[in-house]
């Protein structure tokens, strides 16, 4: 046997410890990138992944808030507070599908971005909203709530990258809630976000009404 065959066989071991640890280390960052109770992404892995299809001009980003989570929590106990969690996250996550990402940003919100194929994004989100209210499989009826949801084009703000997008879609979506629209779309004016990205509403943002456009 010639020294390199020798070489290469006594190096085998060492490569296949080594193939199995950094098998181990992309399992434990996969881990840490999902949360425990919706299988989601968190902050980061969404960041991630959401940040890499900002790239396509027909990326759509998404901002939903649960309504009157904290009555459900309050009313029906915390189990019932998490399976409504859960099922809006499998619900966000079906309709996302496999060429956009969704994240649970924390608590109850929740964001994705979505790549509007056929211009009708406006459309889809108001299915996304309708489904989104159905009651909870296996709990009580009165389990159930509507979602508040805000979005944006990329292409409006060819200059933001996400966290500013999401500042927009955070705006929008805030409006929706405050007048129980259901969902609203950022319009192409200025939603008075301020530099440290609060909304209306919000600890050091300012205090007038963002101007959105109700989605077509």
């Amino acid at each position: 046997m010639t020294t390199l065959a020798t070489a290469l066989l006594s190096a085998l071991p060492l490569m296949a410890a080594w193939a199995v640890h950094v098998w181990w280390l992309r399992a434990r960052l996969n881990t840490a990138r999902r949360d425990p109770l919706t299988g989601l992404r968190t902050r980061d892995g969404f960041t991630h992944r959401a940040t890499a299809l900002l790239k396509d001009p027909r990326a759509v980003v998404v901002l939903a808030d649960v309504d009157r989570f904290k009555q459900i929590n309050d009313t029906h106990g915390h189990a019932a507070g998490d399976a409504l969690l859960k099922a809006t996250a499998d619900r966000l996550a079906h309709h996302v599908g496999t060429s956009g990402v969704a994240g649970r940003l924390g608590g109850d919100e929740f964001a994705a971005v979505v790549i509007d194929d056929h211009g009708t994004a406006g459309d889809l989100l108001a299915v996304l909203h309708a489904v989104l209210a159905r009651p909870v499989d296996g709990q009580d009826l009165a389990v159930r709530t509507t979602v508040s949801l805000g979005w944006v084009r990329a292409a409006d703000f060819p200059a933001d990258d996400l966290s500013g997008l999401l500042r927009r879609a955070d705006e929008a979506m805030y409006a929706a809630k405050q007048a129980r629209a259901g969902m609203r779309r950022a319009g192409l004016g200025w939603l008075f976000a301020t530099v440290t990205g609060r909304r209306a509403g919000r600890s050091g943002a300012r205090t007038a009404a963002p101007i959105v456009e109700v989605a077509a």
